[in-house]
């Protein structure tokens, strides 16, 4: 619970394709039809709404997670396997860890800890010694999905940056080149990049001439570009291209390399805020 007006904040994997959502309190005593209010799929971060009295709603106490330290004390709630009000405890095992979010693009500085995190906990609240949110329990690393000691939390720093503007506009506008591209490293003529499959319609992209891959006569395909560099970086992955626009904002303007008829040219194409693609 964030707020007494009844914003509920949780990851938007547990909501993505829902039609429908419930909230229930700690008390199990009433259960609330929810209505989405925002969603950040690049941090995994989503906000319902439910119209519930003031006085049943106790929002949580926000810490911060700047200044968290490796070793100290952090503390799990949530529903792993549908045990409801699950509590685990552990310690943070480490900081500025990055795992990919649910649009694939990687959310950086997060938190690991070794309290128990399961199917069930995501959305939920990890906590400090005082009861104060330090993040959002939000992923685990394991090879058969269940609790293996690692366990990942988008830091509430970032939580606390983007909850208010997701009540506020129901979105946060992330800066983007306009680009639709292959997940994987594409080679061409023996240079690695990301290659072009489509542009936003009138995008930042578009406007640079920025060219995507196209369908020939016969049913085959005509590569696009294969972008090749960022502001004189080179970028051969997705990673490293969501690493070169990290810190970007709408309006500025990058220099993109890209590979096209064996040469490699550059484009300076200006950011704008894009719906859910790649960039």
């Amino acid at each position: 619970i964030w707020d007494s007006d009844g914003h509920i904040v949780t990851n938007y994997h547990v909501i993505a394709g829902a039609y429908s959502a419930e909230v229930s309190l700690a008390d199990n005593s009433r259960v609330f039809k929810a209505r989405l209010v925002g969603a950040a799929p690049n941090k995994d971060l989503a906000v319902l709404k439910i119209d519930a009295p003031k006085r049943l709603l106790r929002p949580i106490r926000v810490g911060t997670s700047a200044d968290l330290q490796v070793g100290q004390k952090a503390y799990a709630i949530g529903n792993p396997f549908g045990l409801d009000h699950s509590f685990t405890t552990g310690v943070i095992g480490g900081l500025g860890r990055e795992f990919p979010s649910a649009s694939g693009r990687p959310i950086k500085d997060a938190i690991q800890t070794d309290a128990a995190i399961n199917p069930g906990n995501s959305g939920g609240p990890l906590l400090d010694s005082a009861a104060r949110l330090i993040g959002v329990n939000t992923a685990i690393a394991s090879l058969s999905g269940t609790y293996a000691g690692i366990g990942f939390a988008v830091p509430v720093d970032v939580v606390n940056e983007y909850v208010p503007k997701l009540i506020r506009d129901g979105r946060v506008d992330q800066p983007g080149l306009g680009i639709i591209f292959e997940s994987v490293s594409t080679e061409i003529d023996g240079v690695v990049g990301i290659l072009v499959n489509g542009v936003t319609r009138d995008g930042p992209a578009a406007k640079a001439g920025i060219q995507p891959s196209q369908a020939d006569r016969r049913g085959g395909r005509i590569p696009g570009d294969l972008v090749v560099g960022i502001d004189g970086e080179r970028v051969e992955n997705p990673k490293q291209l969501y690493d070169a626009l990290e810190g970007k904002q709408i309006g500025d303007v990058v220099a993109v390399t890209v590979l096209r008829n064996g040469q490699e040219i550059t484009l300076n194409v200006t950011l704008e805020p894009l719906a859910l693609m790649n960039e």
